[in-house]
């Protein structure tokens, strides 16, 4: 039992916070998913610490912990799972149709955006749904900075991205950055001109 305490306080604290790594980047259904699955390995791991060493409230705070893991694991890996597939399908099989290609809105946050050569330039940070027309007013695109520290917001008119594979921007780095910067907690009302 001994043998299994001092690997269980290994596994608890690694499996946490490569757990809290994956979840925090936001990378997707599938990786917040198995961030779940880590987490939970490293709450039965403090599970069998706080039982091995008598710690009552690590025990019981953890025991809870592996519920709360396990409904995240469901929700990420089997509900959204479920929903990302569903868009994904609908998108593909617009392509092959005569109607209107379609992208699933939740794809758009986070999506990596290039410009008109195929270089990485940017990503989505969110998009303005306009509730009259139904229609995206603008995306704000974060650019430069590492991690979001130094990162600049754009917001860019649909009509100067083609949607697909990859957002394409009509225009290079340069242009995007020329754009007015946006501060994180004051985005125009209004949809940007187009050009």
């Amino acid at each position: 039992m001994e043998t299994l305490s001092n690997l269980a306080g290994w596994i608890a604290p690694a499996a946490t916070m490569i757990a809290a790594m994956m979840t925090a980047a936001n990378l997707g259904a599938r990786v917040t998913g198995w961030g779940f699955v880590v987490f939970a390995v490293g709450s039965v791991a403090w599970s069998l610490v706080g039982l091995s060493s008598g710690q009552t409230n690590l025990l019981l705070t953890n025991g809870f912990l592996t519920i709360v893991n396990l409904v995240g694991i469901w929700r990420w890996l089997g509900r959204q799972a479920r929903y990302d597939k569903g868009g994904e399908r609908a998108q593909r099989d617009s392509r092959d149709t005569d109607a209107e290609t379609k992208i699933a809105l939740g794809t758009i946050v986070g999506a990596r955006v290039v410009d008109r050569d195929g270089t990485a330039i940017g990503h989505v940070a969110d998009a303005m749904l306009g509730c009259e027309n139904h229609a995206i007013a603008y995306l704000v695109i974060g650019c430069g900075g590492v991690g979001g520290v130094g990162e600049t917001l754009h917001a860019v008119a649909p009509d100067r991205l083609s949607f697909g594979e990859t957002l394409r921007f009509e225009g290079r780095r340069e242009d995007l950055c020329a754009l007015p910067a946006l501060a994180p907690d004051d985005w125009p009302g209004q949809k940007p001109e187009a050009a």
